[in-house]
């Protein structure tokens, strides 16, 4: 039986990938234990107990960008946190670490360090964070979502997908995705969505274009997320909700996507084959325009900038492409090239060729 130490969290994109991981190793090995180390702030506070893991937490650390007095008080917060993860991984008899990058990673990687025991990263973004450019200078057990991230030691294993994503069959479960969210099964859909919270830029653009859009021939599903709230624009065709906890039903509607470019997000889109418009996050510091880089490059996808994504785009660029629906089928087909399903297979396997 193996001990697992799954640390990682923060936003839905370190916690969704852990998860997958943490599944498939319940799944193969149901026998071993698996715990979790993250903060009390992430949504790993909620996430990880609804989904039957222990969750182990520790001070949220932020790295300090500027001299100041949280720079001064940062180290022996720091050092603190490194002692306290050293003590769990003893007292629980921690076999190997696996850090997926955020806020509690950093303190595991320096205490697993010091007991030897075998370190896995996995990095979603392909620009990757403080955390885990950290962690690949202590292990060479290096997994990353998208091929040419600049991380030492990387190597492609995808993004590990939730189980309902990566089984997803688009086509057999069309029919019941379309009556699901009570879409007309004649007209082709777009899938509009800036995450949970949602992206306003693509909320007030797409309400105001929506009008174009169904023009064209196809109808829209757009998730506003849940800081905005827009009036249906196009009529019939024109469907608008807040929250989507069956996001696998709206993927399997979507014919073509407007989104943001988190990556997983980019992942799951590649790996189920559908073209997307991405509009990246402005503010950080873009990873977002380089995750989709991949995927554009191969013809499955296209980038424009946030300030950029106005009315007048979408009615001269987007309309357009969308008139002739075969241009979003072979922008699907395109996409598929870079996408991967098993990704939690290749983490797990990763993890397993560390302990031998």
């Amino acid at each position: 039986m193996t001990t697992y130490l799954l640390t990682g969290g923060g936003t839905a994109g370190h916690v969704n990938p852990l998860l997958a991981v943490a599944d498939q190793l319940r799944a193969d090995e149901p026998e071993s234990s698996i715990l979790v180390l993250g903060t009390r702030e992430g949504l790993e506070a909620r996430l990880v107990p609804e989904r039957g893991y222990e969750l182990i937490t520790i001070e949220k650390l932020p790295f300090p960008r500027r001299p100041n007095v949280d720079a001064l008080r940062f180290l022996p917060r720091f050092v603190r946190a490194v002692r306290e993860v050293g003590r769990v991984m003893a007292e629980r008899d921690v076999d190997v670490v696996v850090g997926f990058g955020g806020y509690a990673s950093a303190p595991a990687y320096l205490a697993v360090r010091r007991t030897g025991r075998p370190l896995i990263i996995h990095e979603q973004n392909a620009k990757p964070g403080m955390a885990n450019k950290l962690g690949a200078r202590i292990t060479r057990h290096v997994g990353v979502a998208f091929e040419h991230t600049p991380l030492r030691h990387g190597q492609l294993v995808g993004m590990p997908l939730r189980h309902e994503i990566e089984t997803l069959d688009r086509t057999a479960r069309r029919a019941e995705a379309i009556e699901f969210f009570g879409l007309d099964p004649d007209r082709p859909t777009v899938l509009v969505t800036g995450g949970s919270l949602g992206a306003r830029r693509i909320n007030q653009t797409v309400t105001a274009s929506a009008e174009a859009i169904v023009e064209a021939g196809w109808q829209v599903l757009h998730v506003t997320g849940s800081r905005d709230r827009v009036a249906d624009a196009g009529g019939e065709h024109y469907r608008v909700i807040e929250y989507c906890d069956r996001m696998d039903l709206a993927l399997a509607a979507a014919d073509f996507a407007i989104a943001r470019a988190g990556a997983s997000t980019v992942s799951e889109f590649a790996a189920l084959g559908v073209g997307a418009l991405y509009v990246p996050y402005p503010v950080g510091n873009g990873e977002q325009a380089i995750n989709a880089r991949e995927v554009c490059a191969a013809g499955g996808g296209r980038l424009v900038d946030d300030e950029a994504f106005t009315p007048d785009y979408v009615r001269h660029s987007l309309v357009p492409f969308l008139t002739d629906p075969d241009n979003a089928r072979v922008m699907g087909d395109l996409a598929a090239t870079t996408g991967v399903r098993d990704g939690a297979r290749r983490m797990v396997a990763l993890i397993r060729s560390a302990l031998r």
